[in-house]
């Protein structure tokens, strides 16, 4: 099953996608500049692969809800996600702040 439910964090509007696996779930939390994202998203290849689309994201780990996911703190994030101001250790909710 996939889920789309509308998150506010601190006034501003983001998406949240739960898709429901067998065993796990995959998380991720959006706006149209960025989006942070569980241990399924692969910093490395989007930092090296794909470095030209300059992808705002970042990874947080043993996470298993929404809200785990927006108030973990981010265990990896991009180039791009540090160009802005977002920095390793930060939650996931203060990173998604700075994508607004």
């Amino acid at each position: 099953m996939i889920e789309l439910n509308p998150v506010i964090i601190d006034g501003n509007p983001f998406t949240a996608v739960t898709v429901q696996l067998p065993k796990t779930n995959l998380l991720a939390v959006y706006n149209d500049k960025g989006y942070i994202m569980c241990g399924a998203l692969d910093v490395g290849l989007l930092n090296e692969k794909l470095s030209d689309r300059k992808i705002i994201a970042g990874r947080a780990v043993g996470v298993r809800t929404i809200e785990q996911l927006i108030n973990a703190p981010l265990e990896s994030i991009t180039t791009e996600a540090y160009a802005i101001g977002i920095e390793v250790g930060m939650s996931g909710r203060d990173a998604l702040l700075k994508m607004v």
